[in-house]
C-alpha cells in the first residue's frame, strides 16, 4: 500500500546548508607595462582557475565531499588614467574617453591572444600607463570551464548527491546581456567603467552557441566573414577552397568544414576531422590564414532571425569585417536578372533588432567597404566607369520579415518601398548591417538580382538552375576579392569612427 503524500513530505531529508566555499589560492594583483606579458598572466590565471573547477567536479563524481561549494573567478584586466590628454582623433579605438578606472573580465585568453595583445598595446602606447591583471568577482560557471570537446557529464552529475547548482556556479543570464554594446549600460557610483564591449560570460555563452549553430570550433573563425542565404555559394566556396589547397594555398594555410574537417595545403580532400551526420542550422566554412587573417563563410539560411542570431555570436570574436552576399528581389524595372546591388542605405522592416537598436538609428555606409566592393566588381567583370553602372546599382536595400510580402495589399509594403527609394529587397541584409553597426563590426552588402516580382519576372525552375550556374561563381569571386582588399588595409583605417558612440570602450 502506497504511503500518503503528507507522510512522504514529512520524511523527506534535506541536506545541510553548505557553509564553506573552496577556491584556488588568491591571485595577487599584478601590474604590467608589456602587453604580451599581461596576456601570458591572463592565460596562466584562466588555465589555473578552470582546471580547479574541472578537477573539483571529477573528484566529486568519484565520491568526494559534496558538503562544500567550489568556486573560481574569471581573470580581469584593469587600467586607470588620470589625464584628459587628447588622443589622436583618427583612432577609432585603443583609448579611454575620459580619466577613470576601466576594467573587463576575460575568458579564453589563448583564443583571443592576438586581439588582447593589440588592445593592451594600444592602451599602453596611447596613455602611457600600465595595466593590471587580477581575479574578478565574477565566478566562472562550471559549464564554461570545460575544455572544447568536453562537457559536464550527465552520468557523473547523477552520482553527486546534491544539485550541481548547490556546488558550482552555473551560467547566470541575469548578467549576460548587450547593455555595453547597446550603449544602455549604467555604471554604478564607484564601479569601474567597461573596458570592452562584452563581458567574459557573454563571450563564453556565444562561443558555445557558435559551435552549436555552425558545427565548427570558434578557433577556426577568421576575421573576414562572408554571409550568404544560398547553399549554391557554399558549394562554390568549398570547391574553390579545396582546389586552392591542392594548388599550394595561395597564402591560405588550410580549409575547415563543419565537424572541424580539415584540408591542408598540398591536399585536395580533407584529412582530419569527421563530418557531422547532418549539417547544422548555419554551417560555417573557414579558408584560413595565419593570425585569423583568412575568410569565413556562413550559410545563414533565410530570414532576419537567423541573421541576428549568428551575428550576435560571431561579434564576440571581434572580426574586422563582415559582408552579405546573396540574392534579392530587384524593385526597379530597369534592373535585369543578374545585376548587382551595392547597398548604401537600409530600410529595416525585419523588426528583430527593434529592442536593441531603434529603427530611427541610421545605418551609414562605410566608405572603406563600399570602395572595396565597387573595385572588386570592376576587377572581376572588367567593367569600369559608366559601363559599370549597367550591371551594378548603388542604392537602398530593404529587409523584410515576411517572405510573401508581394501578396500583401500593394498600398502597404510596396508604397513604403517606393517612398524609401529602395532598389532591392531581401530578408537578411539590413539585419546584418544593423548588427554590424551595433557591435562596431564594419559591414557591407552586395546582392544579386534573382527575380523581379513587381514586374512579373519570376524564376522558373529551368531558368533558376541556369542563372545560379552562371552568376554564383562571379558573385563569390567578387566577395572574396573585396575581403582580400580589406585585409590589405591597416586595421586602424578599416575600423570606422562612424561606429563609435559618445563614450566608447577602449577595446575594439
Amino acid at each position: 500500500m502506497a504511503k500518503p503524500l503528507y507522510w512522504v513530505m514529512e520524511k523527506r531529508i534535506y541536506p545541510q546548508a553548505i557553509e564553506s566555499v573552496v577556491m584556488p589560492e588568491p591571485f595577487g594583483r599584478q601590474s604590467f607595462n608589456d602587453a604580451k606579458k599581461a596576456v601570458a598572466a591572463l592565460q596562466m590565471l584562466y588555465a589555473r582557475n578552470t582546471k580547479f573547477l574541472r578537477d573539483s567536479f571529477t573528484a566529486l563524481a568519484a565520491g568526494g565531499d559534496s558538503n562544500k561549494r567550489y568556486r573560481a573567478f574569471y581573470p580581469e584586466i584593469g587600467v586607470t588614467t588620470s589625464s584628459f590628454t587628447q588622443i589622436d582623433s583618427r583612432q577609432a579605438y585603443g583609448h579611454m574617453p575620459t580619466p577613470g578606472h576601466f576594467s573587463t573580465t576575460i575568458t579564453q585568453p589563448a583564443l583571443f591572444e592576438n586581439y588582447l595583445t593589440e588592445q593592451l598595446r594600444l592602451i599602453m602606447r596611447n596613455h602611457g600607463v600600465p595595466v593590471t591583471v587580477s581575479e574578478s568577482t565574477t565566478p566562472i560557471p562550471l559549464h564554461f570551464a570545460f575544455l572544447e570537446g568536453t562537457h559536464v557529464d550527465g552520468a557523473a552529475a547523477e552520482r553527486i548527491k546534491r544539485p550541481i547548482r548547490d556546488l558550482f556556479d552555473v551560467p547566470d543570464l541575469d548578467g549576460t546581456d548587450d547593455q555595453i554594446a547597446n550603449g544602455t549600460f549604467e555604471v554604478a557610483f564607484g564601479d569601474a567603467r567597461p573596458l570592452a564591449p562584452f563581458t567574459a560570460q557573454r563571450i563564453d555563452y556565444s562561443l558555445h552557441r557558435m559551435t552549436h549553430y555552425t558545427a565548427t570550433s570558434p578557433q577556426h573563425f577568421q576575421n573576414f566573414v562572408l554571409f550568404t542565404n544560398y547553399q549554391f555559394y557554399i558549394d562554390e566556396f568549398v570547391a574553390r577552397a579545396r582546389e586552392l589547397m591542392g594548388n599550394g594555398g595561395g597564402g591560405y594555410v588550410e580549409f575547415v568544414e563543419p565537424g572541424n574537417v580539415v584540408t591542408k595545403v598540398g591536399e585536395s580532400m580533407p584529412g582530419d576531422g569527421a563530418a557531422p551526420p547532418r549539417l547544422p542550422q548555419m554551417p560555417a566554412y573557414h579558408l584560413k590564414k595565419p593570425n585569423h587573417g583568412g575568410i569565413t563563410m556562413v550559410n545563414i539560411g533565410v530570414g532576419p532571425s537567423n541573421a541576428k542570431t549568428i551575428t550576435d555570436h560571431i561579434a564576440v570574436l571581434r572580426p574586422h569585417a563582415w559582408l552579405m552576399l546573396g540574392h534579392c528581389a530587384g524593385l526597379r524595372n530597369t534592373q535585369a536578372l543578374g545585376d548587382y546591388v551595392l547597398a548604401h542605405a537600409y530600410v529595416r522592416e525585419d523588426h528583430v533588432l527593434d529592442d536593441d537598436l531603434p529603427v530611427w538609428v541610421p545605418i551609414p555606409p562605410l566608405a572603406e567597404i563600399q570602395v572595396a566592393l565597387q573595385e572588386a566588381v570592376a576587377e572581376v567583370t572588367g567593367l569600369s566607369g559608366y559601363d559599370l553602372k549597367r550591371i551594378m546599382r548603388t542604392g537602398t536595400v530593404a529587409t523584410i520579415d515576411n517572405r510573401n510580402w508581394e501578396l500583401r495589399d500593394q498600398r502597404g509594403p510596396v508604397q513604403r518601398l517606393s517612398q524609401s527609394r529602395a532598389i532591392a529587397l531581401d530578408m537578411e541584409s539590413a539585419t546584418i548591417a544593423a548588427n554590424g553597426f551595433r557591435f562596431r563590426v564594419p559591414y557591407g552588402t552586395l546582392l544579386c538580382v534573382s527575380d523581379k516580382p513587381l514586374h512579373g519576372e519570376l524564376k522558373l525552375p529551368g531558368m533558376a538552375t541556369e542563372f545560379y550556374k552562371r552568376q554564383v561563381a562571379q558573385h563569390l569571386t567578387i566577395g572574396i576579392r573585396a575581403m582580400e582588399k580589406l585585409a590589405e588595409m591597416p586595421m586602424e583605417r578599416l575600423h570606422s569612427r562612424k561606429l563609435r558612440s559618445f563614450s566608447e570602450t577602449a577595446f575594439q
